[in-house]
């Protein structure tokens, strides 16, 4: 759907919009603390692994080049 569709008719592009709403399949509760734990670990994982590059790096620059 265009923008100019939704700017003609407003009532029609919400009307369309709840049927597609209704076709979707929403994961449940169990399965959205899973994603939500599968992200949190994966964010604390690549904090660990860039913080430890991080470290290294500037220990590498503070004795080998400054």
């Amino acid at each position: 759907m265009l923008f100019k569709d939704i700017m003609i008719s407003p009532i029609r592009y919400i009307k369309e919009s709840q049927v597609e709403l209704k076709k979707v399949t929403w994961p449940s509760r169990q399965k959205s603390l899973q994603y939500t734990g599968i992200v949190v670990a994966i964010s604390v994982a690549s904090m660990i692994v860039l913080g430890g590059l991080d470290i290294s790096f500037n220990y590498i620059l503070q004795q080998f080049i400054l």
